[in-house]
């Protein structure tokens, strides 16, 4: 028994020396370095593209919507983020939405329909086809993320999707899909904040903002 006073101590196993941490350390940053590189050579082209026609979206006064789960969620906020504020350069604020921050909604979409619904019923009140909508799925396999893209495919907008491990089937139902070459998730959400970043530098540029 402990008496008054006595913690528990958390001993390190033998195995996990200083010299192991930063073997493990220097793996990963190499591993997700050549993911990197690969998604460089494959995808500048696609991204490039994307990029444009978001900028022509934006500039018929579309806005750019972006949603996933999880990690995905964050970087939908995240990318919102730099576009309504700012990325590189002195600008107006460019109108985009993350379709995962309103608890009242997605509570209330997931008690009243359903969790796979809870993008698709915001799409459909938001969406229209001067914008860009675009889903964020490591999995390539997320229904609601799926479902919230289909609709904005009815809606006449332009349809991106942030994938990985083969892009699964959200891959054929989006008009760009950029496909991570990994099934490792967490190099994958690298990636995928990567290309947002390279993203809003591009809009920004495509827009005439000095960074």
């Amino acid at each position: 028994m402990k008496t008054a006073g006595q913690t528990d101590t958390i001993k390190t196993p033998k195995s996990l020396t200083m010299n192991h941490w930063e073997e493990k350390i220097t793996a990963s940053l190499r591993e997700s370095a050549e993911i990197q590189l690969r998604v460089s050579k494959e995808l500048a082209r696609p991204i490039a593209t994307v990029a444009e026609a978001i900028v022509s979206q934006l500039k018929k006064g579309g806005k750019v919507i972006f949603f996933g789960n999880g990690g995905s969620a964050a970087d939908a906020q995240h990318l919102a983020a730099e576009l309504i504020g700012r990325f590189q350069g002195e600008r107006k604020a460019l109108p985009a939405i993350a379709l995962t921050t309103d608890t009242s909604i997605l509570t209330a979409i997931g008690n009243d329909y359903a969790f796979d619904q809870i993008f698709e019923r915001q799409v459909e009140g938001l969406v229209g086809p001067n914008d860009a909508v675009v889903g964020i799925s490591t999995s390539g396999h997320s229904i609601n993320v799926l479902r919230g893209l289909k609709k904005a495919k009815d809606c006449g907008a332009l349809t991106v999707a942030f994938l990985g491990k083969g892009g699964g089937r959200i891959r054929e139902v989006v008009d760009f899909p950029l496909v991570i070459p990994s099934d490792q998730t967490s190099h994958i959400q690298e990636s995928h904040i990567t290309i947002g970043h390279i993203l809003c530098g591009l809009i920004e540029e495509g827009l005439g903002v000095n960074g």
